[in-house]
């Protein structure tokens, strides 16, 4: 559980990041383009991968999906946080977890015990209380449901993709480095064609220093994947409730947010949930 907690750690000090980085001006889209660059290059440096093992047997078509996917939904979500707002967004995010969750029965053939199944189901549960805690009113119902949708079912995919990534043996770190070398080619492409600019310089310093983050929180999450490779369920379950609970206390913590006893009831419930995962991993 400790890399699923290191990976969950990084996660929310990259919403961190961009959060403060955006309410000082900075441009999300540049400093999410650019962050591809340093995680291609540490990517290289950490794994090393064997770049003279390049065939048509590498797995072009998982480099070509994830590089497409990763920058393309982070798109999506912004329009989602535009169109449909803060809430609904971060609800169709996190409850990716349960098409997660489907695929670890249904294409991993993970077996689920009585206290991994408790696990699952309170960190769902206390997922729901804390969104909830967070709704606001008067929420239109029929913004964004296209990227709602998009964004629900881009993270569930992008999860099962990567866990199948650590199942590649030797091909695992060349894959990995060629997916973060397409995600910034497809992203600077975007940007150029789109804004005809590469970005400007504090966007591009911001957006590297965010890939430092970014690439330890995938290859933390990618090592749990290994180390865990008969219970991707207790990674998915727990990335996601870890996720949720340092989010709320990073909230409370650095943005002066209000806990609300719906919210700290969805907490008791995730460390509940972790503990029972932690407890069904070992057993």
């Amino acid at each position: 559980m400790s890399f699923i907690l290191a990976a969950a750690l990084c996660s929310v000090c990259v919403s961190i990041l961009i959060k403060i980085a955006k309410q000082k001006g900075y441009q999300s889209l540049e400093m999410i383009t650019w962050n591809y660059l340093s995680a291609s290059v540490l990517c290289g440096l950490w794994f090393e991968p064997q770049f003279s093992q390049l065939s048509w047997a590498t797995p072009w078509w998982l480099i070509v999906s994830l590089g497409f996917l990763l920058p393309s939904i982070f798109l999506c979500l912004a329009h989602a946080l535009n169109q449909a707002g803060i809430l609904k967004t971060e609800i169709a995010q996190r409850l990716s977890v349960v098409l997660s969750l489907t695929a670890a029965y249904f294409i991993f053939n993970e077996s689920f015990n009585a206290l991994k199944l408790l696990g699952i189901g309170l960190g769902v549960v206390a997922i729901g209380l804390i969104l909830y805690s967070h709704q606001k009113d008067q929420a239109s119902k029929n913004q964004g449901l296209l990227y709602l949708a998009l964004v629900w079912g881009g993270y569930a995919l992008i999860d099962v993709l990567l866990k199948y990534s650590t199942g590649l043996g030797l091909q695992f770190a060349l894959t990995l480095n060629l997916i973060f070398v397409f995600a910034f080619v497809v992203s600077l492409g975007f940007i150029r064609c789109r804004y005809a600019t590469w970005g400007s310089a504090k966007n591009i310093w911001a957006g590297l220093g965010l890939g430092v983050l970014n690439f330890a929180n995938i290859a933390l999450y990618l090592q749990a994947h290994k180390l865990l490779k008969d219970s991707p369920a207790v990674v998915f379950a727990g990335m996601n409730i870890l996720v949720v609970v340092l989010g709320v206390i990073a909230g409370v913590a650095i943005f002066k947010e209000q806990l609300k006893p719906s919210s700290v009831l969805g907490l008791s419930l995730a460390l509940i949930s972790v503990f029972c995962l932690a407890f069904a991993m070992s057993s």
